[in-house]
């Protein structure tokens, strides 16, 4: 806040995380960069400038989601303006200094869709490296669309949609932007360069203030804040970035891939830490038997079933245990109708899974004798089914099927029971 006998200090652990950004999205880090007063008087700068890199950026260059980026900068954060509490406005000031990452586009994106794949693929990125959460809802990331049209290869006079705070937001605001623009020129009125709000609840944008630029701010060096040599600054090397720098998702999206998995599974698992995290723990302690494919058909379908319930959590689960059920089902001990059964109390109490299929008595039945005993009951049991059967009703055998892994708690082997059961009703 500027206030007398104060200076500011850059957040050194906000510039690193900075610069792992640029080494992630293969941008160039500046070996000299500086920070910038942006002059403008607006009620949440309330020294009227703003810290922030103008000519010397951090970061240049690079791409995300296959959109060229043009420069990632640090600048402090402004205050929060409120405006629903009544007749007047508020300014909330405890955010106001905060470290501030701003990454600008190259005028590149064509649809509000592209927009907002972009947006998506930004937020993973961040949460992936782990240096924000990047909640659009709590105010973590936010949006800024700079729209134009043109019937011709000329960029037409640009508006800026400020602080959109969701997906939904950056493509409906887009969307209307761009009907907006196409309609006034088309009356042959003229678009002005502007900055201007969403509102959620009319589904319309609207006129904040006219649009500054860049000599409106009179840039110059910032005094206070000492000029920054990437060189003499050991932790800031690129060895250094790289010796911490996570997996990235297309990283990951290539690693997965070669172990055969759906772009459609490989999108679940890396859409959250925690399941990026659980996933790659079970894939270091299966057994040579489990397929990695094996492991993402129960891990995303049926173990993210249980955590969507609310009731199960992934940072309390077992990744070991769940290996280990899935080594039984990958050999045949059990069937999958049991791993299902079993999965709560393995995964997330960490039970032994053959422990647990011994007790119960549901290990996986292959002898011939046991199944011939157990298609005896059901063929007993169910005369007019097994009469249809014999008819010519092929599909009857399917019940017959699941009458008998309902008697055997659904140890019996489904492949050789069926076999086995042809046999039968054949004779």
């Amino acid at each position: 806040m500027a206030h007398p006998g104060t200076l500011p200090v850059v957040n050194k652990e906000a510039v690193f995380f900075l610069m792992q950004v640029g080494r992630a999205i293969g941008g160039t880090l500046a070996e000299y960069s500086e920070f910038d007063r942006k002059n403008y008087f607006y009620p949440d700068i309330p020294k009227a400038y703003q810290i922030s890199q103008y000519k010397f950026p951090f970061i240049t260059g690079g791409s995300i989601a296959g959109v060229a980026v043009t420069r990632v900068h640090l600048e402090e954060d402004t205050a929060r303006s409120v405006h629903d509490q009544g007749e007047e406005s508020l300014v909330d000031f405890n955010r106001a200094g905060v470290p501030l990452m701003e990454l600008v586009t190259e005028p590149v994106i064509h649809t509000a869709e592209q927009a907002s794949t972009f947006a998506r693929e930004l937020q993973l990125l961040l949460r992936t490296l782990e240096v924000s959460d990047a909640n659009m809802e709590k105010g973590e990331m936010r949006v800024e669309a700079n729209i134009s049209v043109s019937s011709t290869e000329e960029l037409g006079t640009k508006v800026e949609v400020k602080n959109l705070n969701s997906f939904k937001s950056v493509a409906s605001s887009i969307d209307f932007e761009t009907k907006r623009h196409i309609e006034v020129i088309e009356k042959g009125g003229v678009i002005d360069q502007e900055t201007r709000g969403w509102d959620e609840q009319k589904s319309k944008t609207f006129l904040q203030r006219a649009k500054e630029t860049a000599h409106d701010y009179r840039y110059f060096p910032d005094p206070d804040i000492p000029k920054f040599q990437r060189s003499l600054i050991a932790e800031f090397s690129d060895s250094a970035i790289d010796a911490v720098l996570k997996e990235t998702p297309n990283i990951k999206r290539t690693k997965l891939s070669a172990l055969g998995l759906t772009s459609e599974q490989i999108e679940i698992i890396i859409a959250q830490k925690e399941r990026s995290v659980f996933f790659d723990a079970v894939l270091d302690t299966i057994s040579k038997d489990v397929e990695p494919k094996l492991v993402a058909n129960y891990f995303t379908s049926d173990v993210l079933s249980l955590t969507d319930s609310n009731e199960y959590s992934l940072t309390e689960a077992h990744p070991e245990a769940f290996a280990k059920l899935l080594g039984l089902i990958a050999v045949g001990k059990i069937t999958s109708r049991v791993a299902k059964d079993l999965l709560p109390k393995v995964v997330f109490e960490g039970s032994d899974a053959l422990m647990l299929a011994t007790e119960g008595g549901l290990l996986q039945e292959n002898n011939a004798d046991a199944l011939d005993a157990l298609i005896v009951q059901v063929i007993t049991d169910n005369g007019a089914v097994v009469l249809e059967y014999k008819s010519g009703k092929e599909t009857s055998i399917q019940y017959l099927v699941g009458q008998a892994m309902k008697i055997s708690k659904g140890s019996a082997n489904p492949g050789a029971l069926l076999a086995q059961l042809k046999d039968a009703l054949a004779k």
